[in-house]
């Protein structure tokens, strides 16, 4: 098919582009866009911890990135059931389950500080990222229903970009009430008492989103099914889709496979630069950990303004073709990172986040293309390759304990495999 048909401004029969989403949908929409923000926040705040628990229970780098060995590969384990869950219960189900994980989660912080425990603190992650994984799972297709096909991309990138805002709360948060103020080894009340609150809003939130009533969907990317002649869009409910008979089976679908290898890549380099960004900011630019949080916060503000942009030139630019040209410019930061310049190399660190600012919701975009009814099915397995995450901070690690900035090369090889994705992978046969 042609590229054409998948460009998030691609027009309707009749000339006109098509609409971000109807009215209908709003209420929905307002929700659906806040659980992007909520789940930035925890991870970004694992991020805080990483650099907390180095300095609070003396673990070294390589072994607090296993902080987020327990938050992506709670998404390797979460991944299918999520799908499974969603495909028999609906979106909203699926919601709630997320949000009543992610609180069960950030309850468990309370015997985790008392036992002062990283291993119990890890657990507890692993909770909590599991309603992390599940809300992904389920977002990114709900978000994507609430409106036509030709506008899907949009949507997707505008609730990536209040993901973005959450990634700047969540690192503000963390120097705020984690990482200001003296650290006293084994002190971790500040800890108990940030995620006692964490839990209390995100199940408030839980409870008031059962009562939101969610209007039939379109199944957005439903290939085989019959398509408005000139809106250009399935017309018929969520339900309707996902239990039609698929033609194909997942793996079948080549521009999928590549896509989570993709996701896979692009979020290990994601982990692996969180993760340090702190320790780079402290060993080579010689901030203190707070100031190199409040950095830190600065770096998620970069990700959100790419995302707005992102979005904004998805508009004029295929979004295939916007994700390898930023998959590219990465590669350039890396490798300025990596040399230690001082300023010019902090600088390019900083921007890093921007240029990835739209990889994830890009890629998982165009992985579900024309999927039609193994949409869940398809979103969870892309979901279980955020577990990339998991891997590559542990790695990186390693290198860091002897030079912080050398390991930034090795996200070089995850952000040239995107530019190709971008560039050619992506093409539906």
């Amino acid at each position: 098919m042609a590229s054409a048909a998948y460009s998030p401004a691609a027009p309707s029969a009749t000339g006109t582009k098509a609409p971000f989403t109807e009215r209908q949908y709003v209420p929905t929409l307002i929700f659906v866009t806040s659980l992007f923000m909520l789940w930035a926040i925890a991870i970004t705040m694992g991020d805080v911890l990483n650099k907390h628990f180095q300095n609070v229970l003396h673990v070294s780098k390589a072994l607090s990135g296993l902080v987020q060995f327990s938050i992506f590969g709670a998404y390797a384990v979460m991944g299918i059931p999520a799908g499974l869950f969603m495909k028999r219960y609906g979106y909203q189900k699926g919601v709630l389950l997320g949000l009543g994980l992610y609180a069960v989660g950030a309850f468990l912080f309370v015997p985790a500080a008392d036992a002062a425990s990283f291993g119990f603190f890890r657990g507890a992650l692993f909770v909590l990222a599991c309603g992390l994984a599940t809300l992904e799972a389920v977002a990114h297709p709900f978000i994507a229903a609430l409106g036509p096909q030709a506008s899907s991309d949009r949507r997707v990138n505008f609730g990536q970009s209040f993901n973005g805002l959450g990634a700047v709360i969540g690192p503000l948060i963390g120097s705020h009430f984690i990482l200001s103020g003296t650290h006293i080894a084994g002190d971790l009340s500040s800890v108990k008492t940030l995620y006692v609150a964490i839990g209390s809003v995100i199940a408030a939130i839980g409870v008031a989103f059962a009562f939101v009533r969610v209007p039939p969907l379109h199944d957005v990317h439903a290939a085989e099914l019959p398509a408005e002649p000139e809106a250009g869009f399935y017309s018929g409910t969520a339900e309707e889709g996902l239990h039609a008979a698929p033609a194909r089976k997942l793996l079948q679908h080549r521009h999928f496979v590549w896509a989570w290898v993709a996701q896979f890549l692009n979020v290990a380099a994601q982990g692996g630069t969180w993760a340090f960004f702190i320790n780079y900011g402290v060993e080579k630019m010689h901030f203190s950990d707070a100031l190199a949080a409040k950095y830190f916060s600065g770096f998620m503000f970069l990700m959100m303004a790419g995302r707005f942009v992102g979005t904004f030139l998805m508009n004029y630019i295929a979004p295939s073709k916007l994700l390898a040209t930023f998959a590219l410019a990465n590669v350039l930061m890396c490798l300025l990172v990596a040399q230690g310049w001082g300023w010019p190399s902090f600088i390019a660190l900083l921007l890093i986040n921007f240029f990835f600012s739209i990889m994830f919701p890009t890629i998982f975009s165009l992985g579900i293309k024309d999927l039609g009814p193994l949409i869940p099915q398809a979103s969870s397995v892309l979901v279980m390759a955020v577990a990339g995450g998991a891997f590559f901070p542990f790695l990186m690690g390693k290198i860091a304990n002897h030079d912080i900035g050398a390991a930034y090369y090795l996200p070089i090889v995850c952000y040239a495999f995107i530019a190709l994705f971008g560039a050619r992978l992506y093409k539906l046969r």
